[in-house]
């Protein structure tokens, strides 16, 4: 006899693991980015919508979760277990989007509140029009549980209609997967025209890899072809390793059309008669319950390692490309202060202002000239250490990311913050400038202006502005120029270190913001140890 552990330890190991498969992310476009957000949501489902609820409330109701393809009659079969209408049906099916639970009026306590399907707005209406009318303003009907009261139904029981598979409603198909995650029996239902198809073979094997308590439904079968359909259909089950999954066929009726009327209870009572056993044998029921809670926690020893390892992929690649832009900006600032060393922002019209000064050209000339130079020097390096960035993550799948291509959204360009780097820059070396005047006898002091442009000059010129160096000693004294010169080199290192600091940080910004980071992999793969440890 296979029995469910709810111990309290148990509880807070699972917990824990379901807040670590949470706060698990792949925002890069990796290849098995897709998939592993997919795992994640279905495995967050199943943890919040059945499994936890589950242990916690061992007596609740068995919630048999109705799920198939568009026009397999789900609506109908529900319907006629029920004995009344409770759910829609007929060719407007795929667009409905509001699912339907149905259960005796003693079990309502059991689902009015959000022990289940938590994200589900719960709305309590005869009709579906009705139900709609009780949305809130701008609430997505998608999200919507509408819940009916049957005392045609044994309490203990619980009937989930759920929307279509293949909805042609994106949100639908979400929701069906969602829905069936909950279920602690999942009744397929197929018809004899499809029961090959693609899309319910998904839900079977599903079924199967996570060992849940399963039926299926063979619907719409033309009493012609019967037996022949459903010895195919059986074949194809044995096939797959599911042959011991019982399994109903309902005859293709007039009532079957469009959802046009109720089967009669013949068609159903096979049906109806086992999941009332499932409910009334304690035996049968403590094996239904026990049976897909451990097919879940079962398939956690396999799933949670791949969610591990996709986190590690992505850390992986995040961590190439973070690699790529400090790279480019350590190569570029280092070649910027090689060039700074050599003299490179005294060139064109900085060099042409300075061999005309001070005759032709003014200290202001002089400093607007050099500033503008060392500006356009350090925008050229950070164009580069860009284009060195772009050319890496070319060639990584994880540069894709529409967070990543979106480039300096602000409308600060990169000219622009360096412009103000730099003259922000000079306005500091004016006013160190100014301190060195003002302690020279008065009588003698230059002017503030002349001293800034020729330590800039000194600083910026290489061995081209030796005269420079001379010059502001013949002015301030040797101390004096040395103690300005050194105090402007620092200042001058500041900055740039500041600039190059700040782009590659702009640079970095984007990726930082998608938070991947090294500590999922491990987080994921410790939770499991400690809930298999407690298993």
């Amino acid at each position: 006899m296979v029995t469910l552990d709810v111990r309290p330890q148990l509880l807070d190991a699972l917990s824990a693991l379901r807040d670590r498969v949470a706060a698990a992310r792949f925002p890069l476009p990796l290849a098995g980015a897709p998939r592993a957000r997919a795992n994640r949501d279905e495995l967050l489902a199943q943890l919040d919508d059945y499994l936890v609820p589950r242990l916690k409330d061992p007596d609740a109701p068995l919630l048999a979760v109705v799920g198939g393809s568009t026009g397999a009659g789900k609506s109908t079969l529900v319907n006629s277990l029920v004995g009344r209408r409770v759910s829609e049906a007929g060719v407007l099916r795929p667009t409905t989007r509001t699912p339907v639970l149905v259960c005796h009026p003693e079990d309502h306590h059991w689902f009015s509140g959000m022990r289940v399907l938590p994200d589900l707005t719960r709305v309590w209406a005869p009709r579906k029009e009705a139900a709609d009318d009780l949305l809130l303003p701008g609430e997505n009907p998608a999200r919507v549980l509408r819940i009916e009261t049957a005392d045609t139904l044994p309490p203990g029981l619980a009937l989930l209609d759920a929307p279509d598979i293949d909805s042609l409603v994106a949100d639908n198909r979400v929701l069906a997967a969602e829905l069936i995650c909950a279920a602690d029996v999942w009744i397929m239902v197929t018809t004899a025209a499809r029961y090959a198809d693609a899309v319910p073979w998904h839900l079977l094997r599903t079924a199967k890899e996570y060992d849940a308590t399963l039926v299926t439904v063979l619907d719409r079968v033309p009493h012609q072809v019967v037996s022949e359909v459903s010895r195919q259909y059986g074949a194809l089950l044995t096939k797959a390793g599911l042959g011991e999954v019982p399994r109903f066929t309902v005859p293709e009726l007039p009532e079957s059309a469009w959802g046009g009327g109720l089967l009669p209870a013949t068609a159903v009572a096979p049906l109806r008669t086992w999941l009332v056993h499932q409910v009334q044998d304690p035996a049968a029921r403590q094996y239904t319950v026990a049976r897909t809670a451990h097919g879940v926690l079962a398939s956690l020893k396999s799933r949670m390692p791949e969610l591990a390892s996709a986190a590690a992929a992505q850390y992986a690649a995040a961590l190439r490309l973070t690699t790529a832009v400090e790279s480019a900006y350590d190569t570029e600032y280092a070649r910027v202060r090689g060039r700074l060393q050599a003299g490179a922002v005294l060139a064109g019209d900085a060099l042409k202002r300075w061999r005309a000064f001070p005759l032709d050209c003014t200290a202001g000339e002089l400093l607007d000239a050099l500033v503008e130079s060392l500006a356009a020097l350090l925008l050229c390096s950070v164009t580069a250490a860009d284009e060195r960035v772009a050319e890496a993550w070319r060639r990584e799948p994880a540069a894709t990311a529409p967070e990543l291509t979106d480039r300096d959204p602000t409308p600060e360009s990169a000219e622009h913050r360096i412009g103000m780097a730099v003259r922000r820059w000079r306005r500091e070396l004016e006013e160190y400038a100014e301190e060195e005047v003002r302690g020279l006898d008065r009588g003698v002091a230059p002017d503030p202006e002349t001293v800034a442009a020729l330590v800039a000059t000194a600083l910026l010129g290489g061995r081209r502005a030796r005269v420079a160096g001379e010059g502001l000693a013949e002015r301030i004294g040797a101390h004096g120029a040395l103690r300005l010169r050194d105090r402007g080199g620092r200042l001058l290192a500041q900055h740039l270190d500041r600039v190059v600091h700040t782009e590659r940080e702009r640079r970095l910004a984007p990726l930082d913001a998608l938070e991947v980071h090294p500590e999922p992999q491990a987080e994921l793969i410790a939770a499991l140890s400690v809930l298999q440890k407690e298993r």
